[in-house]
Order: structure tokens, then C-alpha cells, then sequence
């Protein structure tokens, strides 16, 4: 079976050329040729090569490697990744030291047996896809590491309400198929992502977060698409994006509702080429994600208004799960109110609270706005307040229906009058962020944002 690697040859003798694409053919998916190295800088600017074969001497007669040590320094400021084989005549072992120095990967003596020459490029291929496949991991868990503190598991339910989304799950899981998540904030969107990509045939590889409500607008783009040194102002170094981090895994867009219509644009343009092009490069790299994405905004409205693009969401939805809010999951309530408990008891290391039947009622009897997600809020902090072993209605601080204004002797702050300004609005709107927006006079993601600032 031939290897996925491109191969580029350039050398000024046409007899190599063809007698190295003859040999080399068999065994690799792609092999270009080329006499000159003067359209190298274009190529690789709009080519990805895993190997390049590049000869010494170019002008008649010379034989002093300038020429080819000068090319191998351009392809090594290029793409220091791209692995180059140095192809000479005479065999100067000082030159060889030189190239290597210069970052060559292995160096070849004219004339070769086909046998060296594609032991040679092969082990030099692979040795590459080692380097990018190290280069990758390091990025990856970089942005790993920086998701570690969230505590994540498996979603608990006894309710009949989700049996339809635990079937859901089991019939897509084992496909492609990209899937759109629809839920109130809190219902358990990235469970449910995550829960299909441990269940597919990439489970071995990454499952690759973004929240686009988090990122700013102005950083967004190298954070989907990575860029390379110099790009802008504070690219120090070629970074890889998350599309290239999920390559052969899946990647999770939450709240892709934020997205606006710039970058609506070329996510659609990702999707459907199936390739991504860094900031500051015209190099497409090809891509193989499996996309789950998530919101709790009106998606089919917004395309009837013309805020979200219908062509996207066709792409996005091949298969929709719906999450029910908690309130609708009246039975789960106490099987969750138990689960983080137990979680929180272990994690602040005090006895495991149990609920008074009162206080339970009192749970079960709330509209919960916030969902699972308040819920757990709710249980954390009764868990560190709690001065004894059966939690009773008033260890749980739940949002009232309608608060009273600020009483003289409570906080003015500005902070403070905002956060329950806006949690009014939202319990006014049962836990539609939409209308609550609007009300607010702010946009979805600014309030999404400032949800996430005070623990809404």
C-alpha cells in the first residue's frame, strides 16, 4: 500500500528526475518533479511536502553545494518540518556536515541504487510524520491542560424525557455525521458531545473544545485556523489551530450561535473543502474532523432573519439532539442533587450530606433557570456552608421569582446591581436568553459572556 506523503524532487538532471519519480511511485501518493528550485518558494507556499529531494549544484560545473545549503536554508524558514534529503555527485563529507547542520534530514551520493534511494526517503518520512505527529501532541495538550480543572462525567438520568437523547447518541455515535446539540445554558450540551465522541471510532484520538461565546471576536480566527510566525504583531512562532488539533478526532463548537457572519462564512468554507489555510499562509492542510456543535439560541430563527447562514446549518445539523431543561426532568433531581453531593463532600473532604424530604421538595418545586448546571452551583455551596448532616430548604439559596428592590443597607455596586439585573431578566423570560438579551439591550454573546463573569 502506498504511503499518503508528497514527495518533491528537484535536481537540473532530467535522467534523475525520472528515474527517482520511476522508483519512488510505488510507494509514496504523490510525486512532483521540478528543474529548478526557483518556484520553490511558491510550492511550498501553496503546497505541503513531507519530503523534499534537493540537489547541491544547479550552474554548470559548480560543485560547491552554495546553491543547495542556500535552498535548504529557505525551505527550513518556510516550514522547519518539511524534511529535506540533500542529492550531490561528490561525496564531500564536510558538505554533508554542513547540511546537516543545517537542518538537512539525510543526504544522498550520485549515482544511487533504487534500493538506498527509497530506503533513504522512506526512513526520512517517516522520521517527519514522527516530528509532526510530536508537534501536534504538544499543542494538543497544551489546550488539554487548559480544560483539566473542569469536572466533567457521564450523564445521569432516569427520566423518561431523555431516553430520546441516549438513543440519539447510540445511533450516531458509530458515524460521521456532523450533530448539532440544541439546549437551554446548563443542560449538558458538552455531556452529550463528548458522550458521542467516546462511543465512535475516534475515541483514540482528540476531542478538541471551543467555546465561541468565550473567545474574543479578534482572536477567534487564529484560535479556529492557527497561523504562522509572523502573521500579526505577537505571532512569535507557527501555531497550529484547532481544526488541526481535532484532525482524526472530533471537534466540539459550543455555542456556535455566537459565530458571526465573517467567520459563519469560512467555517462553511473549512466544512466543505475539508482543509484549513493558517493566518499569514496560503498552505492548505487537509483536515478529517467529525463536528458536534452546540447553542441555546433560536438557530432556524436567526437564519430567517438572516443572522445565521442557512447553507451552515444545513452543513452543521445532519443529525439534532435536543436536551430538555431540568425543569422538565423533574425525576433526576434527586439522583443529581446526590451525585455532585457526594462529589463535593469528596472534593472538600466533609461528610456526605444527606436531603431532608422538605428540602427536596423545595428542589424538585423550582423552575431551576440555570439547570444542571445551577443545580450543581446549589449543591457545592451547601455542601461548604452546611454545620450539620441533613440539609434542610434553607441551606439551598435559590433565585426568588421576583426580588425586592435593593433595601438602604445593601451593596450599590455597580457589579453587584448588574449581575441581579440580569438575573431577573432571565427568570422573567424562563431562562430564555434571547428575549432576556434583548431586554437588556445587549447582544447574546455579550450577554452570554457576562453569565459566564457572575456565575449566572
Amino acid at each position: 500500500m502506498k504511503k499518503k506523503g508528497t514527495i518533491l524532487i528537484i535536481d537540473d538532471d532530467p535522467d534523475v528526475l525520472v528515474t527517482a519519480k520511476m522508483i519512488l511511485k510505488a510507494h509514496f501518493q504523490s510525486i512532483e518533479i521540478e528543474n529548478s528550485p526557483n518556484r520553490l518558494e511558491t510550492l511550498m507556499t501553496n503546497h505541503e511536502y513531507d519530503v523534499i529531494i534537493l540537489d547541491m549544484n544547479f550552474k554548470t560545473g559548480a560543485t560547491s553545494g552554495n546553491e543547495g545549503l542556500f535552498w535548504l536554508r529557505k525551505i527550513k524558514s518556510i516550514d522547519p518540518l518539511t524534511q529535506v534529503v540533500m542529492n550531490t555527485a561528490y561525496g564531500d563529507i564536510e558538505l554533508a556536515v554542513d547540511c546537516m547542520k543545517e537542518g538537512a534530514a539525510d543526504f544522498l551520493v550520485k549515482p544511487w541504487q533504487k534500493e538506498k534511494l527509497f530506503a533513504t526517503v522512506n526512513n526520512v518520512y517517516d522520521l517527519g510524520r514522527s516530528k509532526k505527529e510530536v508537534n501536534t501532541l504538544k499543542h494538543t495538550q497544551k489546550v488539554l491542560h487548559e480544560e483539566m480543572d473542569q469536572h466533567l462525567g457521564d450523564i445521569l438520568s432516569r427520566s423518561t424525557v431523555m431516553n430520546e437523547v441516549f438513543h440519539t447518541i447510540e445511533k450516531v455515535s458509530d458515524t460521521d455525521a456532523n450533530v448539532l446539540i440544541l439546549g437551554e445554558n446548563g443542560t449538558g450540551k458538552e455531556l452529550v458531545a463528548r458522550a458521542i465522541h467516546n462511543q465512535s471510532a475516534r475515541v483514540k484520538k482528540s476531542f478538541i473544545k471551543v467555546d465561541v461565546g468565550a473567545i474574543a471576536e479578534n482572536l477567534f480566527e487564529s484560535e479556529l485556523f492557527g497561523y504562522t510566525k509572523g502573521a500579526f504583531t505577537d505571532a512569535k512562532e507557527d501555531r497550529m489551530g484547532r481544526l488541526e488539533l481535532a484532525h482524526s478526532g472530533t471537534l466540539f463548537l459550543d455555542e456556535i450561535g455566537n459565530l458571526t457572519q465573517s467567520l459563519q462564512s469560512k467555517l462553511l468554507s473549512v466544512l466543505q473543502n475539508r482543509e484549513v489555510i493558517r493566518l499569514g499562509s496560503n498552505r492548505p492542510k487537509k483536515i478529517d474532523v467529525r463536528l458536534v456543535s452546540a447553542t441555546n439560541m433560536p438557530l432556524y430563527e436567526m437564519t430567517e432573519q438572516g443572522e445565521f447562514r442557512q447553507d451552515l446549518l444545513y452543513r452543521i445539523n445532519t443529525v439534532e439532539i435536543r436536551l430538555p431543561p431540568l425543569r422538565q426532568r423533574k425525576a433526576d433531581i434527586a439522583l443529581l442533587t446526590d451525585h455532585f453531593l457526594h462529589m463535593y463532600a469528596s472534593k472538600y473532604k466533609k461528610p456526605t450530606p444527606k436531603l431532608g424530604i422538605n428540602t427536596l421538595k423545595k428542589l424538585e418545586n423550582y423552575s431551576w433557570p440555570g439547570n444542571v448546571r445551577e443545580l450543581q452551583h446549589a449543591a457545592e455551596r451547601a455542601v461548604i456552608m452546611a454545620n450539620q448532616k441533613t440539609l434542610e430548604p434553607e441551606d439551598f439559596l435559590l433565585r426568588r421569582r421576583k426580588e425586592k428592590p435593593f433595601a438602604d443597607n445593601q451593596s450599590l455596586k455597580v457589579v453587584d446591581i448588574e449581575k441581579q439585573t440580569i438575573s431577573q431578566a432571565i427568570d422573567r423570560h424562563h431562562g430564555n436568553l434571547t428575549k432576556a438579551a434583548e431586554e437588556l439591550g445587549m447582544g447574546r454573546s455579550t450577554l452570554y459572556r457576562k453569565m459566564k463573569k457572575y456565575g449566572i
